[in-house]
């Protein structure tokens, strides 16, 4: 967001973390005293919709981070209750269904980025030459 002084200005830049951390529109407006209708009318405004939706994507990155940390975690406790005797088959079944799944589309991600970048190469050489 713009810094202290630009046109975009303080109130503006309260309202884009009041619409990320509010439930609602009308309690993001109340937060920084402001009208609901100023709230929708300045999501209207281009500058401000970037703004919105740079910082949005930044909260959002920072949320997927943790996700990923926490990971192997969770790989953990799916191969556990897979190997678990004590655990209902049902539940080692999920789980042994759940390893194979994730398993199968992490080939499929990583065959399709390949497939990406050799295009990309491609491309490149083809721009070059």
């Amino acid at each position: 967001m713009k810094g202290h002084g630009s046109k975009f200005g303080r109130k503006k830049e309260a309202a884009v973390l009041a619409l990320l951390t509010q439930p609602t529109l009308e309690a993001a407006a109340r937060a920084i005293g402001v009208a609901p209708n100023t709230l929708l009318r300045w999501q209207q405004d281009p500058e401000f919709d970037k703004a919105y939706k740079k910082t949005r994507r930044l909260v959002f990155g920072q949320g997927t981070a943790r996700l990923q940390q926490a990971s192997g975690a969770a790989v953990s406790t799916v191969l556990k209750i897979m190997v678990d005797p004590a655990s209902a088959a049902a539940t080692r079944l999920r789980a042994a269904e759940i390893v194979l799944d994730k398993a199968a589309k992490a080939i499929e991600l990583e065959d399709i980025e390949a497939r990406v970048a050799e295009l990309e190469r491609a491309a490149e050489t083809k721009q070059k030459g």
